[in-house]
């Protein structure tokens, strides 16, 4: 079970598979340690952004929250059946998530799974 609030809201709401609570930020610490860092002091670019990434996160039906460490940057990291990494991605506060890219990396691995089997 998912014990911090923050994830519980998340595997509820978005994404409802098995999740994995990185205890000892391992993964955090191999996408770079990351915190969220202000791009531009230009208060019209931030405003843009902030705009933005709320219509963005809105079309999506997607809220905010406060709970948990919102300022921490994680990512996506994807390995193979062997259990190597073979995908990474860092998060970029207000960047979509490349999504075409991961699932050609997930198809890629899904095949190399395949031609091993047979």
């Amino acid at each position: 079970g998912v014990d911090d609030p923050g994830l519980y809201d998340f595997y509820n709401d978005y994404f409802t598979y098995p999740l994995y609570k990185d205890e000892s930020q391992t993964f955090y610490t191999a996408l770079g340690t990351r915190k969220l860092a202000i791009s531009t002091w230009n208060p019209i670019k931030m405003f843009r952004g902030m705009r933005n990434m709320s219509k963005r996160l809105s079309k999506k039906n997607i809220s905010g929250n406060y709970k948990g460490e919102g300022i921490v940057q994680g990512g996506i990291i994807i390995f193979d059946a062997a259990g190597k990494a073979r995908f990474a991605y860092r998060e970029e506060t207000g960047s979509e998530v490349p999504v075409e890219d991961i699932v050609a990396v997930v198809k890629e691995l899904r095949k190399e799974g395949k031609s091993q089997i047979s």
